[in-house]
């Protein structure tokens, strides 16, 4: 009898220390998210540290940071994409860290509602900007690293929430080749959850 009451306090534990370890597992797991909270509403976003760790870091550093504090969407491309992250609102390039690795080829797409890293024609050029991609853009995608076109743009995560802040951002009223709005589309801030 005494056995039997042993054998199912050994199994009971058992059970707790799985479980506890697959909770903790769970948790460890759960991707980290952050907000923009611009002047047409709130951007939630999930990002991916599994398959884009040094463009999740750069990001949530510069969030720490409040660099993004009173930055804007200086880019506006209704059917491809909104840029933001790097620009204050008359258009002043804010100073940033060193450039980080590209990490396109990451196995990530450029989907509608994930979030890229945005770069020069320099392959490794990243440094604060971002884009929320509007629509599937494929052409973004990494292909090889035979060259700049090819090599494409890192997603890093994807919104999870206010996709429809981001369709009101994308048909604002542009001015000039570049897409910049005509009345500033404002990130008051990233919140870290």
């Amino acid at each position: 009898m005494e056995h039997n009451v042993m054998k199912q306090l050994i199994s009971f534990i058992a059970v707790l220390i799985f479980s506890s370890s697959v909770t903790y597992a769970q948790q460890e797991a759960v991707n980290p998210q952050v907000t923009i909270h611009t002047n047409h509403g709130a951007i939630r976003l999930e990002l991916y540290p599994q398959q884009a760790p040094k463009s999740v870091e750069n990001f949530l550093q510069y969030a720490k940071d409040g660099f993004y504090q009173n930055t804007v969407f200086h880019r506006v491309i209704s059917h491809f994409m909104i840029q933001g992250g790097g620009m204050t609102a008359d258009m002043q390039q804010k100073p940033t860290h060193d450039p980080i690795i590209n990490e396109a080829d990451n196995g990530l797409k450029n989907l509608r509602g994930t979030v890229a890293m945005a770069r020069t024609n320099n392959i490794n050029s990243a440094t604060s900007q971002f884009f929320i991609n509007v629509e599937v853009n494929g052409a973004l995608d990494h292909v090889s690293k035979e060259n700049s076109r090819t090599w494409g743009y890192a997603v890093f995560g994807r919104v999870v929430e206010g996709m429809d802040v981001v369709d009101d951002i994308r048909f604002v009223e542009t001015g000039g080749p570049n897409g910049v709005p005509i009345k500033a589309v404002v990130i008051e801030s990233v919140e870290i959850h």
